[in-house]
């Protein structure tokens, strides 16, 4: 049989709840002792609570990112005041694929010659370019999102060193 906690977790938000933290999924967040906050034991970030909303806001960084109590988990983060939609996306497809595109195509229009010491060179220029493309769409997610690369790899450091 679950216990009253755990039926209170699973219908409602409230201070005295101890819940998954959303940023590190690692951690647990509680409720700080004289103030109106809960803060996670693992990354120790610190987060406002709109109970009324079944709300977290993470105000440590500008806009904020909220999650919303679904009764079970949290749902997914969202920033506060900012919509992203399909323009972002085929923004970013279009930063990755096109500068790709425009260097492999010059590559294969104008080939070095093959006897030449670096002929190599826009074959790994071009592969080179979609992987920096791709990895600043992947640091501006992680930065927008605020997902502790750190802490995940603290996490799997001390599950491995448990075993």
């Amino acid at each position: 049989m679950p216990s009253s906690k755990s039926k209170i977790l699973a219908t409602s938000f409230d201070y005295q709840g101890i819940y998954p933290c959303p940023v590190c999924h690692v951690g647990k967040i509680t409720h700080m002792p004289l103030m109106e906050a809960m803060s996670c034991d693992f990354c120790h970030q610190i987060f406002t609570v709109n109970v009324e909303q079944q709300q977290l806001v993470m105000p440590s960084r500008q806009p904020p990112l909220v999650w919303r109590w679904n009764g079970f988990n949290w749902t997914e983060a969202h920033l506060e005041g900012v919509e992203f939609g399909w323009g972002y996306v085929l923004a970013a497809i279009a930063f990755i694929f096109l500068p790709t595109a425009l260097i492999g195509i010059v590559a294969y229009i104008f080939p070095p010659h093959p006897d030449a010491p670096f002929s190599w060179v826009p074959y790994i220029w071009t592969v080179l370019t979609f992987f920096s493309h791709l990895a600043i769409i992947v640091w501006l997610f992680i930065e927008i999102y605020q997902i502790p690369v750190r802490a995940y790899f603290r996490a799997l450091r001390q599950r491995l060193s448990s075993r």
